[in-house]
């Protein structure tokens, strides 16, 4: 396949996973009455027991190809793009608003992107500002409205909320590039596999924070409360962690770690979507324009990697075929 044909099954794919993965800033405002641990437990305790059905007939010939490293970095990852990521998240929301964290969060790509923008063969940093800009222009209009208006929680709220989405940027930021480039030297693990074993690290990882989410319960539930956890846990599981992970992994096998970094922007786009959605309302002028401006970033930073170059030595091969060939680092 030509590598225009890479690209555009990559975006696709990022689609794909950012529509899935907005769905999960919808879970809290589905069950409220449960914390950030409480969800993060039950999702991901159901991703990690449909990774294990899924994995359970190729486990004894699966296994024997991971070494020390691999487990380390599946453990790693897992806690910073899973477990982690959605408590401080969740954390965020609860603590900031929504807009805040969004904000915050809409500056991902921007961080990927600058990290990526090292990788040999990589786009220079140079051309792809263009596009950083208008993700910055755009995440700064997705929180403004929220920012500027006076502020309906404390301020020592207002101040752990934002360290709690920080540290969901920091964290997401360090399971991206570090998924991507595993990805890209695991020529012996298909990318839907990579996401099963990550399923069942995640799920060791929740079952690990059971006692924590018991010492910390102030109060009860109703059997009713807790099958509609269950049910909203499941569906996230599902839809977010085990399709929209694929669909991720996928793409991350097709797209250099720049491009990459720009797909994180359709989860924001379209969580704010289900949320005009869920709130039954259309959106402001600000949020057009954050839209727009979304969707001009990813253009632009298409166009970026799109653009012919006038001379390719072996010492700088495209970005693609530069990451797959890199598979002994």
């Amino acid at each position: 396949m030509r590598n225009d044909g890479r690209t555009i099954a990559g975006v696709a794919y990022g689609i794909g996973a950012g529509a899935l993965w907005g769905l999960v800033f919808l879970a809290p405002e589905l069950v409220p009455e449960f914390g950030p641990l409480q969800l993060t437990i039950g999702r991901y305790l159901f991703y990690g027991l449909f990774s294990a059905c899924l994995i359970a007939p190729i486990w004894h010939k699966l296994v024997p190809l991971l070494g020390r490293r691999e487990w380390i970095a599946l453990g790693w990852l897992a806690l910073t793009g899973n477990v982690l990521y959605y408590i401080l998240l969740s954390s965020a929301v609860r603590l900031g608003g929504i807009a805040m964290t969004s904000l915050v969060i809409g500056f991902l790509p921007v961080a990927v992107t600058i990290v990526g923008s090292r990788d040999q063969g990589a786009v220079p940093l140079r051309r792809l500002v263009p596009s950083l800009a208008l993700s910055a222009l755009g995440a700064v209009c997705i929180g403004w409205q929220a920012l500027a208006a006076p502020a309906a929680t404390s301020i020592l709220k207002q101040a752990a909320g934002l360290l709690c989405a920080v540290g969901a940027l920091v964290s997401w930021t360090c399971y991206a590039v570090g998924n991507s480039r595993w990805l890209v030297r695991l020529d012996h693990v298909s990318a839907h596999e990579w996401n099963l074993l990550t399923g069942v690290v995640t799920c060791i990882q929740a079952i690990l924070l059971i006692p924590v989410a018991l010492v910390l319960a102030t109060e009860s539930h109703a059997a009713l409360a807790w099958t509609k956890l269950a049910g909203v846990a499941a569906g996230v599981a599902i839809l977010a962690s085990m399709v929209g992970n694929s669909l991720w992994n996928r793409m991350s096998k097709l797209l250099p770690l720049t491009l990459v970094g720009q797909m994180i922007l359709f989860e924001t786009l379209f969580a704010l979507i289900y949320g005009f959605l869920w709130e039954q309302r259309l959106p402001t002028v600000l949020e057009c324009v954050a839209f727009t401006l979304v969707v001009l970033s990813v253009v632009s930073c298409l166009a970026a990697h799109t653009q012919p170059r006038r001379s390719v030595s072996p010492a700088t091969a495209p970005p693609c075929s530069d990451a797959h060939s890199r598979t002994g680092s």
